[in-house]
């Protein structure tokens, strides 16, 4: 696990093109077991290697956040649920054929080989392949899932600036990319596919409507 440096490292990134070295360096931090904070869609978010249970648990001390909410996480291409979930219903595929890359999480039945701490024994893992640039650039190099928790202590408000982060958060990690400000909204939409239907646990920056629109509505 790296071991926090006494100055924390900031890297200021174009919001649409980062360069290959600045994702290179932040996915070696990543995949070096330590914490970095990022742009999401909205807001900045706190990534470690969904794979790595010491560096997932980094980020649940770091935002206090109670160790029976699980964490979503970030893919860059489909095929890498193959890996990380036991099926990709057909609710799902009609959802990700509509919306991703963007603003919709879609729950799964996790397969057994993700930490416990990260789907918080619920046997189940959000899954959600993000638009912004950063993210995705970032996702693709580390090569494995991503962790996309806002970064902010539980129970407070998401930033949307680096320089509004809370310093009990900014003291403890390993990296920062900044790109400024981000635009703000209404975080992800959050659809359960465990079941026979799909269900809305969250409706955020996409309405229940147009997912139940892209599920239900007949192909041409």
């Amino acid at each position: 696990m790296i071991k926090k440096q006494k100055s924390l490292k900031i890297l200021r990134a174009d919001p649409i093109h980062p360069t290959h070295d600045l994702i290179d360096e932040a996915a070696r931090v990543i995949r070096n077991g330590g914490v970095i904070c990022f742009p999401t869609r909205h807001l900045y978010g706190l990534g470690v290697d969904a794979f790595n249970a010491d560096a997932v648990n980094r980020v649940f001390e770091i935002k206090r956040r109670p160790d029976d909410k699980p964490l979503l996480i970030l893919v860059d291409k489909q095929y890498d649920l193959t890996r990380l979930v036991q099926h990709v219903p057909y609710a799902a595929t009609r959802i990700m054929e509509r919306f991703w890359p963007g603003a919709v999480t879609i729950v799964f039945k996790a397969k057994d080989i993700l930490p416990i701490n990260l789907t918080a024994g619920t046997e189940k893992i959000g899954v959600r392949m993000p638009e912004h640039p950063v993210a995705l650039a970032l996702t693709t190099a580390v090569q494995c899932p991503i962790t996309a928790t806002s970064a902010n202590i539980t129970g407070d408000s998401g930033c949307s600036r680096v320089s509004d982060m809370d310093p009990l958060i900014t003291d403890e990690l390993d990296l920062i990319i900044d790109v400024g400000a981000l635009k703000g909204g209404m975080g992800s939409t959050v659809v359960d596919v465990t079941s026979v239907s799909p269900k809305i646990l969250r409706e955020g920056a996409v309405s229940e409507k147009d997912i139940l629109a892209a599920v239900f509505q007949k192909s041409r």
